[in-house]
């Protein structure tokens, strides 16, 4: 179904921290699709936070790719980001701005903070959504040519439920939701696991599973736990895409990746994800949300291909990103509280216009600090026990994490105290609403 012309742009949004030109020029095309095919204005914005030489040459693919009639490229590193959130910050009038500043853009990773720039970006920008994908993937072909997701995201998102039911595949949603709006499009990957922890599989099962069965809460039984595991960070598996489906519903957050994802405004208008650092899976807060919160979806077989550059095998990336792994970990002791609140919230998660209430959602998280960290430090100890049993720079990393269990501890509390003040300045900076960096102005 193409969009009026006169319907507000989208924002296809692209953070990267490494070389990809590829999968600039990809995203490109399907810019361009989404424009000629579905009638959609599109800002492709670009965030980079890669070293100069890197960017630079990010600037040239760009600039070298053929122009489109209502796609605009947006491609900015991280000085004009920090110059842009700098004046949202300013003119939002908030205390403690080094303190927003920083949690908006840190200096290390973090897989929350570069995507809630992307939603403040795309608010100033005037777009009435984000579609996320990632610089590690890539779309499937069928029949020769590339499976773009935004096919199914563009035309439903922000529109009645109802209206959506016949434009899918099947209804697995309770009627008495058809009113709200679909507030979520998305889909999985095909391909290599999601996190870069295959080689312990290889090396041994048994402690493959003791350590992704640490995900699940403390008091899981084994059976239950056992089931995660064999889910965890497989998104669609291996098999292709050959033809559409799509399910309206209340989409299952392991049914989607973040590579893979749209969201309506109404959703990261109001609420950002947790800006937490070196941590992965930081980034998968909203997928909760609207999902407890009862807000309807549409679930799709489009799925993206995903890949593992090599960086995170090296000398220097493997305990970088090991470390990440760790944090996820002992992360879920606070997600686990506030997930398990959210579902028994549900409505009450809403205002009287169906929209999300930040005030709910930053007293579960508050609630949730004050958590007993036993469970944390049991995690920890088999996290050591499993990875010594691995022997070699397994056993190197366990070293390294012995002297660092407490900081990692209280970073894991620190993590969700951070995310409940940006909950709280969340409106506040989305009402700012500063005018975007423009297409012309680069890079740097």
């Amino acid at each position: 179904m193409n969009q009026p012309l006169t319907a507000p742009p989208i924002c296809l949004a692209l953070p990267t921290n490494r070389a990809c030109s590829a999968t600039l020029t990809a995203l490109h095309d399907e810019a361009a699709h989404a424009a000629r095919r579905l009638g959609a204005d599109v800002r492709l914005l670009v965030l980079d936070s890669c070293d100069e030489p890197t960017r630079a040459e990010h600037a040239r693919v760009l600039a070298a790719l053929p122009a489109v009639p209502q796609v605009t490229v947006h491609h900015l590193g991280e000085e004009p980001q920090r110059d842009f959130l700098r004046e949202v910050v300013r003119t939002a009038g908030l205390p403690d701005p080094d303190r927003l500043l920083r949690l908006m853009l840190p200096s290390t990773v973090s897989y929350g903070a570069c995507t809630n720039r992307a939603f403040l970006l795309a608010t100033a920008l005037g777009c009435r959504s984000v579609h996320r994908r990632d610089s590690d993937s890539t779309y499937q072909l069928h029949a020769g040519q590339p499976v773009f997701p935004v096919q199914h995201e563009l035309p439903w998102l922000g529109r009645p439920a109802a209206e959506a039911a016949a434009g899918v595949t099947r209804t697995e949603l309770d009627a008495a939701l058809a009113e709200r709006p679909v507030s979520l499009v998305g889909a999985s990957f095909i391909g290599e696991l999601s996190v870069d922890i295959v080689e312990i599989r290889h090396l041994d099962e048994g402690v493959y599973h003791d350590v992704v069965g640490l995900w699940a809460p403390g008091d899981w039984p084994e059976e239950r736990r056992r089931h995660l595991v064999e889910e965890s960070f497989t998104g669609a598996g291996t098999t292709p895409f050959t033809g559409d489906d799509s399910t309206l519903t209340l989409v299952d957050p392991m049914r989607v990746d973040m590579c893979n994802v749209a969201f309506d405004r109404a959703v990261y208008e109001r609420i950002p994800l947790p800006p937490a650092t070196d941590t992965i899976g930081s980034d998968y807060f909203l997928l909760h949300l609207v999902h407890d919160a009862g807000l309807p979806g549409i679930l799709h077989n489009r799925h993206i291909e995903n890949f593992h550059t090599p960086e995170r095998r090296t000398s220097a990336g493997f305990p970088a990103y090991q470390l990440r792994f760790v944090k996820f970990l002992l992360s879920m002791l606070y997600f686990h509280h506030v997930y398990d609140r959210m579902a028994a919230a549900g409505d009450r998660l809403l205002d009287d216009t169906g929209r999300v209430r930040p005030e709910a959602i930053t007293a579960l998280l508050r609630e949730s600090i004050g958590l007993d960290r036993a469970e944390n430090v049991w995690r920890l100890d088999r996290i050591d026990t499993a990875y010594r049993k691995l022997g070699g720079r397994y056993a190197d990393f366990a070293e390294l994490l012995t002297s660092g269990r407490d900081r990692l501890l209280d970073e894991a509390a620190r993590d969700i105290e951070d995310f409940a003040h940006l909950v709280e300045a969340w409106p506040a900076l989305v009402r700012a609403r500063t005018t975007a960096p423009g297409p012309g102005d680069g890079p740097a």
